[in-house]
């Protein structure tokens, strides 16, 4: 039998909590793990009715740390508490999942085999601009880095697979940006992601929303940043020890494998590490990411000569030109066919 929690940070919550918690109690039997995350003295009444309430499960965050830090909190209490646990379901307090959504998106999930299931909001009608213009902007960064269209990538409606909770208990993320953090993990865990339809529901005004468009949205975006900056950082370092080792040398194939060499070094443990999640051993990835390293120095020491050659350009300035149109190629590369998404077992 499927063992599914129900896992619902609050922040401040209003009566919609309480109301929710009900609705869910009365039409399944599934455990409900809330955790308070430092919402204070005025609340305490809300969690105290919401604790009272048989299955459910309330944990305090004595200040406030980030709906990712809450979810955190729920996933590894869920996971130690609840043996036999195939999954949760996150849900938010603010009442923009409807009872009956939560209960679909979870029997979606028990059926789904282990994917990640996410509740996608249709974003038509009467939808807050900051959440339309949020959900296109990621959605289309997604697409591009990832290959992969998702109507919603902001949902906090989601039945997540217990093969994920202890790495997402792991995730250093604490905010909003902790959602965006699980959608590349299961990408490239190669767990399948489907979505389900939900409806779309926004009180007056999102007032219930805690999420900074600010502050917030920057924290979502520099994780998907954190793909181009690697790179960046990378054409720096090899930039700069190519720079300086041409002043001392003026010899362009030793400045260019010197640079490169120590860049390969820094690359491969950041894109490993830090961007393409890979687990795969070693023996598998660094044969293939050195032969690019291969093609793509050779494709680059060409292009500056040929730069040079026919149209003069100095050999830093070609270096810059060639490398940033080589970019996009070493993306795709790595992405599609070293750092590729592991596949799960038929």
């Amino acid at each position: 039998m499927t063992q599914i929690a129900v896992v619902i940070p609050a922040y401040r919550p209003s009566s919609a909590l309480v109301e929710l918690i009900r609705a869910l109690r009365s039409d399944c039997a599934y455990p409900i793990v809330v955790v308070d995350d430092g919402s204070g003295a005025a609340y305490a009444d809300s969690f105290a009715q919401a604790a009272a309430i048989s299955g459910v499960h309330v944990i305090h965050h004595h200040e406030n740390r980030g709906k990712g830090a809450a979810l955190k909190t729920a996933i590894q209490y869920a996971a130690a508490q609840l043996p036999g646990l195939s999954g949760v379901i996150t849900a938010d307090a603010d009442g923009q999942h409807h009872p009956e959504d939560i209960l679909r998106v979870a029997g979606a999930f028990a059926q789904s085999d282990g994917s990640l299931v996410l509740g996608a909001r249709a974003f038509k009608g009467a939808v807050p601009l900051r959440s339309r213009v949020g959900n296109t902007l990621s959605r289309a960064v997604l697409h591009l880095l990832l290959g992969r269209k998702l109507i919603d990538t902001q949902t906090g409606l989601r039945g997540v697979p217990a093969a994920m909770l202890p790495r997402l208990a792991a995730l250093e993320s604490n905010g909003y940006e902790f959602e965006l953090e699980m959608l590349l993990m299961a990408h490239h865990l190669g767990i399948p992601i489907l979505e389900y339809p939900i409806r779309t529901i926004y009180e007056p005004g999102n007032r219930s929303s805690h999420f900074n468009p600010l502050v917030d949205s920057m924290k979502i975006y520099f994780v998907l940043l954190r793909f181009a900056s690697v790179s960046v950082l990378t054409a720096i370092l090899d930039n700069v020890i190519f720079y300086v080792a041409y002043q001392k040398t003026g010899h362009v194939l030793a400045s260019q494998a010197l640079g490169r060499g120590l860049a390969v070094i820094f690359n491969y443990w950041m894109v490993r590490r830090s961007v393409f999640y890979s687990h795969q051993r070693h023996a598998s990835t660094l044969p293939k990411f050195l032969a690019l390293v291969a093609v793509s120095g050779s494709a680059s020491y060409a292009g500056i000569r040929l730069l040079g050659a026919t149209l003069g350009i100095h050999p830093v300035v070609a270096k810059l030109m060639v490398e940033s149109v080589l970019f996009f190629g070493n993306f795709a590369v790595q992405r599609l066919l070293i750092f590729r998404p592991a596949r799960r077992p038929s």
